[in-house]
């Protein structure tokens, strides 16, 4: 729901521009102190210094919110998760604690194709309440854009099932954050075609994209590209059909083995790759070259215990990158902001003001959504972040714990503030 509404007294830290910040870039952050903010309409109209004769009740039709000198962040964008899905796999997690590696499970039956068989037993409103859920803690936690993908299904109906969950809590009135959908039916390999790779990419080539497309259920196109699951050339053949057919690009690339999903996605000229814990120096180059986000999901690597992607040989080569969580009931059931910066700066030697950009203006440009999110900026959408102090540097500082106080979407505050507890109505309309 789109409001008026001024934010007052506030401490505004964001990246400024309207694309992707690169290398040296993503560490310069503008900073406003007893900033005023004003959104009209769900857009922001103004941003600076208090404007001469302004007071409460200088805006007259608008809530109006004291910040109390806290700092006001660009909303998050959560860039990569997996949200929609049946299931659990909490005792495939028991496995790896004991030893047993993401693939030996997967190859056993376990892994992409045990949330296969639950998913597909799940009805719409099931799936939907469960997302739902993901949704609002998301928010709780400052994300007001997230991307989902599909992936759990693996045939015709329940992919599709997946995605019109995400159109539904997309168009939602009442909804606290922006769904961006992505088709990934090359998750894995599903039992109706087991041993003919080739002609279940064929299916999704012939089938799934035109289906999809017609239907306006997907923005972008994924495969995992990896050793066992998707090589290089399939993936190249799925992406080279999906973008002729006017998708946008992604791939789950160099997770596991340095296969050349980097390379890959940049000679496709896609939005973004994703994890990259194996990248080459020259994907990682080319990357950069390309102007290819690289999206690194920590929470993952944490959460398998495997070396953390190299962001900072990344951010000196030149690349945008993002941070996401990867939010999926495999390899990562997690969601947590709060973790993900700290395991960012801690662990992968970003700066807090380069992880300020990496899950605000990059993550938004991974999605093709930097025009209109990731800063606070005039004509960008009134999405922002109030933390419970002054300053920014309590994000990794908060070790996973939630240092957001409130989420604001197009100018609306979350639920849990209601208007009355912190904003005020000049009712002069």
């Amino acid at each position: 729901m789109k409001e008026n509404l001024v934010i007052f007294n506030a401490k505004v830290a964001t990246p400024l521009g309207f694309s992707s910040r690169r290398g040296e870039e993503m560490a310069a952050l503008h900073v406003i102190d007893h900033a005023t903010v004003e959104i009209t309409e769900g857009m922001i109209t103004y941003v600076g210094p208090p404007r001469r004769g302004e007071r409460p009740g200088f805006h007259w039709g608008y809530y109006f919110y004291d910040a109390q000198g806290r700092c006001l962040l660009p909303g998050f964008v959560d860039s990569h998760t997996h949200f929609v899905f049946g299931g659990e796999r909490s005792e495939e997690f028991s496995w790896r604690l004991k030893g047993e590696s993401y693939m030996s499970i997967m190859e056993r039956g376990g892994g992409i194709a045990s949330t296969m068989r639950a998913t597909r037993e799940y009805s719409f409103d099931q799936l939907r309440v469960k997302a739902q859920g993901f949704l609002k803690k998301m928010t709780e936690m400052g994300v007001t854009t997230v991307e989902g993908k599909s992936g759990y299904g693996l045939d015709r109906d329940t992919e599709l099932l997946q995605l019109k969950v995400m159109r539904s809590l997309n168009n939602d009135e009442r909804k606290t954050v922006d769904i961006v959908s992505t088709f990934l039916g090359a998750h894995a390999l599903p039992p109706e075609f087991a041993g003919r790779s080739d002609d279940y990419i064929d299916f999704l080539i012939r089938e799934m994209l035109p289906l999809i497309r017609r239907e306006d259920l997907a923005e972008c196109c994924d495969v995992f590209c990896e050793k066992g699951v998707f090589s290089v050339e399939q993936s190249r053949r799925l992406l080279t059909a999906a973008k002729e057919q006017g998708y946008l690009l992604k791939l789950h690339a160099d997770e596991i083995v340095s296969l050349g999903g980097a390379e890959l996605a940049a000679e496709l000229g896609a939005l973004s790759a994703d994890h990259l814990l194996q990248a080459s120096d020259a994907g990682i180059r080319i990357m950069a070259e390309a102007g290819v986000v690289a999206t690194l999901l920590p929470l993952t690597a944490f959460a398998l215990k495997e070396p953390y992607a190299r962001a900072r040989e990344m951010i000196n080569a030149g690349c945008a990158v993002a941070l996401a969580t990867d939010l999926n009931p495999g390899s990562c059931f997690s969601g947590s902001i709060p973790l993900t910066f700290a395991l960012a700066c801690i662990y992968m030697k970003l700066s807090v003001e380069e992880a300020i950009t990496a899950l605000t203006l990059n993550g938004a440009a991974a999605l093709n959504r930097a025009d209109s999110i990731g800063s606070i900026e005039v004509g960008k959408k009134g999405d922002l972040v109030l933390l419970n102090s002054p300053t920014y540097h309590v994000l990794p500082y908060y070790v996973g714990m939630n240092c957001v106080d409130v989420t604001i979407k197009e100018g609306s505050l979350t639920p849990a503030l209601s208007k009355g507890e912190g904003a005020r109505r000049q009712c002069g309309e």
